[in-house]
């Protein structure tokens, strides 16, 4: 086998890895999609005062007062409950995306931020498609193969 269908070889097989792992990616964010459309987490304050319900993106969706316990607080320490009981509903809520999401998670891939609207989709994408692409660019690069525009627009 000549080096040029070595290096052919190679890209193809990089080409064929990184679209299994578009594919991957692709299916866990269908999975997150529906976690985030049907699963809710709730959670209740510490002293049972209140409770919150957050939706499947790790977002507020509902907040609900039990009994009048929250009535005699001071101020301050309501706000306290509420800051304290949204953290922890939103650190459950990622929880359950993470678990969702695995422990391979990819370098320079932000799925927590994915999971959590903050971070959009096909910036994913661009991170798993460019180094492929890269790499098959540098391939024709050291095999002289570049485009007719690298080569000064001449054809041939």
């Amino acid at each position: 086998m000549s080096e040029t269908n070595r290096s052919d070889g190679n890209a193809f097989q990089d080409l064929d890895a990184a679209m299994a792992a578009l594919e991957e990616e692709q299916r866990k964010l269908a999975e997150i999609s529906q976690v985030r459309q049907n699963e809710t987490t709730t959670v209740q304050a510490k002293d049972r005062s209140l409770e919150m319900i957050f939706d499947g993106g790790g977002e507020l969706a509902e907040l609900k007062f039990n009994g009048t316990k929250y009535r005699n607080m001071a101020p301050a320490q309501l706000a306290h409950v509420i800051v304290e009981t949204l953290q922890q509903g939103r650190a459950q809520s990622m929880a359950k995306m993470t678990d969702l999401m695995g422990s391979d998670v990819l370098p320079g891939i932000d799925l927590a931020g994915l999971a959590t609207g903050k971070v959009d989709p096909s910036s994913v994408i661009d991170a798993l498609i460019s180094p492929m692409l890269n790499g098959v660019l540098d391939d024709d690069e050291r095999r002289g193969t570049g485009s007719a525009s690298d080569k000064g627009g001449q054809h041939g």
